[in-house]
């Protein structure tokens, strides 16, 4: 029986970035930034008020001998303007947020300092030089790298892409990820069962979790274990993923249908792994590509406890990610807890977090049944339970894996 670590191993050395597209910077956001966007302008262009108020030579709002200070304003400038302007020495220009500063002016004289007339304006606080001015190239100069290759796009570095004049980024495109299940008995969710028929869960459960994990996915659904028929679709498939998925078929006669049907596109090693739920599974390279290809249990809960662990750190991976694994955390148990001799658990919970001193709880949910998917859809945490543990008490310290977090 192999282990999971060694079993992960496996996986993860098969994971090939995809070649670079350049996409629209609206289409990039959560992907990986695949070059270094040098600014070719400043950020910002020009000097600019940050507020409201009066554009002075800062040295003109200083009171001579105590005195009041008054400036004629000489104009306005709104935000947008194209229009040069020049400061001259005792003068004001009314300025709008975001407008260009005139020349000679070292400053804004925000509205609250003074009286707010259009004509004539009276300091009530002076400023210093460069108060409430937004510099030339303070953020990005001409030359600075904006965003950085390798770096994930978020909304930020969307936002910085559109300051800098950026309309298109070259990027690391999502691993296309198709999904197939197998097996006679069944159908899809529009049709009815019939005697001895189940709905088709898995290729839809696992479309989900391949999208949430930041694949772009294609649910390919049912086929049938004819042989003929299941290569034809595997084959097609290698040629329009970098990964691709197939649940049933890893026990009993279906299984040696599987391995016939894709033993001319490449090796795939079936195998048993020390782990509960999802012990049998088969993973192997395919076709000319040596596309990565996963072979899951039927049973829904299986499959998706062996996606979590397998399939989801390989897309990551595949994404470039630096650390393709979810969140792990100590936190102590409310209940009870068995597992299975020699086999690494990984056991559905609710994990909380105590009020009163901030320490992760875990609720450990459902029966142990591999086909039970009700409590995996109430949990956000997977508990792990090492292979040399049977029995865990309330209060122990587990380590436990996030999942996808409820809003």
């Amino acid at each position: 029986m192999r282990s999971v670590d060694e079993q992960l191993s496996r996986a993860l050395a098969a994971a090939v970035r995809p070649a670079p597209v350049r996409v629209a910077i609206s289409e990039a956001q959560g992907l990986l930034c695949a070059e270094e966007v040098v600014a070719e302008r400043s950020l910002p262009g020009f000097d600019q008020a940050a507020v409201d108020g009066y554009a002075v030579r800062s040295i003109d709002t200083q009171p001579a001998n105590g005195g009041e200070v008054q400036l004629p304003v000489v104009g306005e400038i709104a935000s947008g303007s194209r229009q040069p302007r020049r400061l001259q020495p005792g003068q004001a220009v009314r300025v709008a947020t975001g407008a260009p500063l005139p020349t000679l002016a070292d400053a804004v004289l925000p509205l609250g300092f003074t009286d707010g007339h259009h004509a004539k304006v009276t300091v009530h606080t002076p400023v210093p030089s460069a108060a409430y001015v937004r510099r030339t190239g303070e953020d990005v100069q001409t030359g600075d790298v904006a965003v950085r290759r390798g770096s994930i796009i978020g909304s930020a570095q969307v936002g910085l892409l559109a300051a800098v004049g950026r309309s298109k980024v070259l990027v690391y495109p999502r691993p296309r990820v198709s999904v197939i299940s197998v097996g006679d008995e069944l159908v899809d969710v529009d049709r009815t069962p019939g005697q001895g028929q189940v709905y088709d869960v898995n290729s839809y459960a696992l479309a989900a979790a391949a999208r949430d994990a930041g694949a772009e996915v294609s649910r390919v659904g049912i086929v049938s274990s004819d042989v003929k028929r299941l290569r034809e679709v595997v084959e097609g498939r290698l040629n329009q993923s970098e990964i691709v998925v197939i649940s049933g078929g890893v026990g009993g006669e279906l299984a040696e249908e599987v391995r016939s049907a894709i033993a001319e596109l490449g090796d795939v090693d079936m195998t048993r792994v020390a782990m509960h739920p999802g012990s049998v599974q088969g993973f192997g390279r395919l076709g000319q590509d040596a596309v990565p290809t996963f072979l899951l249990p039927g049973n829904p809960m299986s499959a998706l406890v062996v996606f979590e662990v397998m399939v989801r750190p390989l897309i990551r991976a595949t994404q470039g990610k630096r650390n393709p694994h979810r969140r792990v955390v100590g936190a102590r148990l409310l209940s009870p807890l068995t597992s299975t001799k020699a086999r690494r658990g990984f056991v559905r919970g609710q994990l909380l977090r105590d009020e009163t001193n901030g320490e992760y709880l875990v609720q450990p949910l459902g029966q142990s049944g591999s086909h039970l998917l009700a409590s995996l859809a109430e949990a956000n945490c997977l508990v792990l339970v090492d292979e040399d543990t049977v029995e865990i008490s309330v209060g122990q310290e587990v380590q436990v894996s996030f999942l996808a977090q409820r809003g």
